[in-house]
């Protein structure tokens, strides 16, 4: 007949240790039950995260107050997700971007070439030339004005502009990396609007003087994005026409825009040529538009929070030592 081993020995609780040497049984049993996980979590460089914690401090009425007790201030922590790296797949083109691209120099094609056999054909040539000056002109003033307005206002889930205003933000934060973005990645955003402007114009008018502004203005703001990105660059590594115009002033210098990067952060908005930044900031145009907001609607700009660790900016040798 078989016997269970559980009849044949029996278990029987330890009573004869001796208890100077129970501890050391006890570590044992718990490191040969301890797990160690090398595993490390990879961090995710998809999103601009920013968390805000607040603590408010006592009211002026609060009975605290009349202890000797150190009171609390306000604090705001901040905790921004790590930059993308120069390989992160959010910086590279797609498809869907390049066509974009695409779409959106089509229908400028169209518009220069309307306004350039229009001109022909009616034997026009300074009025679309001018018409095209004033849309170079207003194209910087018009990149100028909607810069401030997404460095200022809104968030992540404005409708319509909540991710170009959460890209301008992490742009502050680690300006260096429009450089490392791919041509068709950095201005897709532009051409839809682009395309879907400029299209019907296409359709609906063939005035030489019309294509003339058009096609210039809409240019410049599509390529606003390219302009921002030479002026984060290095003259060594920019093309040597690119530098000839940033020389001359014609597209927006790096001196010139470093500016905008540095505190108070609410000056030198302007993208395409920077002409107008000086106008603008030295009228103190933006000031006024804030402060018509702010008592209007009771809404404060960005720029007035200080300091603005949002915009700190963190150089890319920094960040390439933390990875």
């Amino acid at each position: 007949m078989a016997v269970s081993l559980q009849a044949k020995y029996p278990l029987r609780p330890i009573t004869n240790i001796p208890r100077s040497r129970r501890p050391s049984l006890l570590r044992v049993r718990v490191v040969t039950c301890s797990v160690t996980t090398t595993t490390k979590p990879q961090p995710n460089h998809e999103k601009l995260v920013v968390e805000r914690h607040i603590v408010k401090p006592p009211l002026s009425s609060d009975p605290s107050l009349l202890s000797n007790k150190p009171q609390p201030k306000l604090v705001v922590e901040q905790r921004l997700a790590n930059p993308p790296l120069s390989n992160d797949p959010t910086l590279k083109s797609t498809w869907n971007h390049r066509l974009w691209v695409a779409a959106g120099c089509t229908t400028l094609f169209v518009s220069l070439a309307k306004s350039v056999t229009g001109g022909i054909g009616s034997h026009l040539w300074l009025e679309p030339a001018l018409a095209g000056y004033a849309g170079y002109i207003l194209a910087d003033l018009g990149s100028g004005v909607y810069h401030w307005a997404i460095d200022n206002y809104g968030d992540e889930s404005t409708p319509v502009v909540g991710t170009q205003i959460e890209a301008f933000q992490g742009h502050h934060k680690w300006p260096w990396t429009i450089t490392r973005r791919q041509f068709a990645n950095n201005l897709h955003a532009l051409a839809r609007v682009i395309t879907f402007t400029v299209l019907p114009l296409d359709l609906a008018f063939n005035d030489p003087v019309v294509h003339g502004f058009v096609c210039t203005f809409a240019f410049c703001i599509m390529f606003s994005q390219q302009f921002h990105a030479w002026a984060h660059g290095t003259k060594s590594k920019l093309p040597p026409l690119v530098v000839v115009l940033q020389d001359m002033g014609l597209l927006v210098s790096r001196r010139q825009h470093a500016e905008h990067h540095r505190a108070p952060y609410n000056n030198n908005y302007c993208i395409v040529s920077g002409a107008w930044n000086n106008v603008l900031d030295e009228s103190k145009v933006f000031e006024a538009l804030e402060m018509v907001l702010y008592f209007q609607l009771g809404v404060r700009p960005r720029s007035w929070s200080e300091p603005h660790s949002d915009w700190t900016e963190e150089t890319e040798i920094s960040n390439n030592n933390q990875a």
